[in-house]
């Protein structure tokens, strides 16, 4: 297999530009003429056939929006349709809202920014380029999300590649090795097979040894996969005796991609709920890019599908906070412009940190929200670069199984509105960036220039045939500029222990609930994992309209949580303030304003590991 960079220098010289010394644009521009016209030239493989019955997460998946969708016949002669406020417009919140509408209610989604998408979204820079806040790829895995393409029909824009995983050699520099599944083979047995068939990354014997364990996770499910929250992977590995070059060679990756954690800070609950989903569906693992942007080719079929449906989605609506009744219920939000919005339903869409910041005072000695304490965001960048040549490379995901870097992709090549055929930009995770997931640096406190110079040495290293002094004419392609989005506080840091602390959507409050893809559901912190949070919450608002209808109820609350929050002091909520997207736990390509703000609502991101100020 051809290597996927060719030679680029390192660092380039101060003549190149930063997104950092140009002025940050979040709206849009008209794109910059490029060599050739967009064109459907990058690679589509056959979609793969996910509706049939033999997949259950499917189904279950296509089950729940059609009792949503039956709803609204009923609305207007068992009961009403109900206003809802649904406070974030990022996918838990669209979604939401999306089910919502489909359900016969009311949604109005009030988005603090200007652009959709929360984790997902992205802009244009002065030149017309995308910026993006994270490096996102669709799986055949991802039921929910896969049911939301088909019903907006837009399915169309998912690019399949081939059924393929493909990781950078350690070992062998410029080298690349594949996990190639086979068609027509069923699940589980694609799996092993394309386990079996690779032979660069493990021995026989090896592989032998990786599979007594997770037969448990096979044969009792989710029951065994939840158990194992209270270890890392390193420690399961011990535990059932795996050959620790199973971490090196494939949980590294995984664990990094999965949460931009590594695999001693990373829950095994996580590995075995995407092992347990990949292993079980034949077409799990085939991976899909968008063909362009998320906010035009994704948000936007949400946002005509819920303005159709009756309802509204606003940007620039920022809460202030929520105002209660006596008896804990919601009375309204009061906004920062000192409206006061009233509805029937309140559903919170926001990151874990945003809500924790937000919680009322009444809420605060509630063992329910007492124990979203224990959560928090993970630190993530995404970095894109630019460079002046087209770049050799495949048309598909590739796992780096880097110190430094997770996985990455040409996207000039990979997606259709990206496309240019003379120039390259590599779009890379750089995880992990902080103590908390597994890293020695903190890296959210560096400035950009030292995380892309830290990128190209290990680009150099991974490849030194191709990048460096030893490229074939000793120079390689020029970095034109380059974009570093940091997202201080991203997905809920998966660390052993937090799972039984993730909340049921459905509330003690009687209007009010939770989404979020790090609220209480079975597809961990993903995109999948939010629209399905919000499908929930949905549901939860749709089943209470019901009169006599039960919802799910509330998750069950640990006993330490009930028991510390007898002894709390009720406090009032410590708000949210600034103008930078990382303020709201959002991403953007830093400047001094946004670390400044950074600085002062989440210190510790912004402190070297040793303990001195960063800068």
């Amino acid at each position: 297999m051809s290597a996927a960079i060719r030679a680029v220098s390192a660092l380039p010289s101060s003549t190149t530009r930063t997104l950092s010394e140009q002025k940050r644009h979040r709206h849009r521009h008209r794109r910059v003429a490029r060599s050739s016209s967009l064109r459907a030239v990058a690679g589509d493989f056959p979609t793969p056939d996910l509706d049939k019955p033999g997949n259950a997460n499917y189904q279950e998946a296509k089950a729940l929006s059609a009792k949503l969708a039956g709803n609204a016949a009923s609305v207007g002669a068992s009961h009403e349709p109900k206003r809802v406020v649904v406070v974030g417009g990022g996918l838990a919140g669209l979604s939401c809202a999306k089910y919502l509408a489909d359900a016969g209610h009311v949604p109005i989604v009030l988005e603090r920014g200007d652009v959709l998408g929360g984790k997902v979204s992205a802009w244009q820079d002065k030149d017309g380029d995308w910026i993006e806040t994270g490096l996102h790829i669709f799986f055949g895995a991802y039921p929910n999300m896969m049911n939301l393409f088909a019903e907006l029909d837009i399915e169309d824009r998912l690019q399949w590649k081939v059924h393929k995983m493909i990781f950078a050699m350690q070992e062998l520099p410029g080298e690349f090795t594949t996990f190639d599944f086979v068609k027509g083979i069923p699940a589980p047995l694609n799996f092993g097979l394309a386990i079996l068939l690779n032979q660069k990354m493990l021995t026989l014997g090896e592989k032998l040894q990786t599979a007594p364990p997770l037969i448990p996770m096979l044969i009792e499910g989710q029951d065994f996969i939840d158990e194992q929250d209270e270890l890392s992977v390193l420690d399961f590995m011990r535990k059932y005796g795996m050959p620790d070059r199973i971490n090196d060679e494939v949980f590294i990756s995984m664990a990094k991609a999965l949460d931009f954690i590594d695999p001693d800070k990373l829950s095994m609950t996580v590995v075995l709920t995407a092992m347990n989903r990949f292993l079980n569906e034949t077409d799990g693992l085939q991976m899909a890019f968008l063909d362009g942007n998320q906010p035009d080719r994704l948000c936007a079929p949400m946002v005509d599908h819920i303005k159709a449906g009756g309802g509204d989605v606003k940007l620039k609506q920022r809460v202030k906070e929520f105002v209660l009744n006596d008896d804990g219920s919601v009375k309204c939000l009061k906004m920062v412009s000192g409206e006061e919005i009233v509805a029937d339903e309140y559903v919170s869409a926001v990151p874990v940190d945003i809500m924790k910041r937000m919680m009322p005072k009444q809420w605060s000695t509630m063992p329910f929200f007492h124990q979203i304490q224990e959560l928090e965001g993970i630190p993530v960048i995404n970095i894109h670069l630019w460079f002046d040549r087209k770049l050799k490379n495949v048309d598909h995901l590739c796992f780096s199984r880097s110190p430094l870097l997770s996985v990455y992709a040409d996207m000039s090549t990979t997606c259709k509105e990206y496309y240019d055929e003379e120039k390259s930009m590599l779009e890379l995770v750089f995880a992990p960036c902080s103590p908390i997931a597994g890293g020695n640096t903190n890296w959210i406190a560096k400035s950009n220039e030292e995380i892309v110079a830290a990128t190209m040495k290990e680009l150099e290293r991974l490849f030194p045939l191709e990048i460096g002094p030893k490229s074939p004419d000793g120079v390689g392609a020029k970095l034109l500029k380059h974009a570093v989005v940091k997202t201080p506080r991203s997905v809920y840091a998966a660390i052993p222990g937090r799972n039984k602390y993730r909340p049921s959507q459905a509330t003690p409050i009687s209007n009010f609930t939770l989404a979020g893809d790090w609220t209480s559901q079975k597809f961990l912190g993903s995109m999948e994992g939010a629209v399905l949070a919000g499908k929930l919450a949905a549901e939860v608002v749709t089943d209470k309209a019901v009169y006599g209808a039960p919802t799910k109820g509330l998750k069950k609350i640990v006993p330490d949580v009930i028991a510390e929050a007898r002894e709390l002091q009720a406090k009032e909520p410590a708000g949210v303030t600034g103008e930078s997207e990382v303020s709201f736990g959002g991403g953007c390509v830093m400047e001094d304003a946004d670390e400044k703000e950074l600085a002062v609502l989440d210190p510790e991101q912004m402190v070297k590991l040793e303990g001195a100020p960063a800068r």
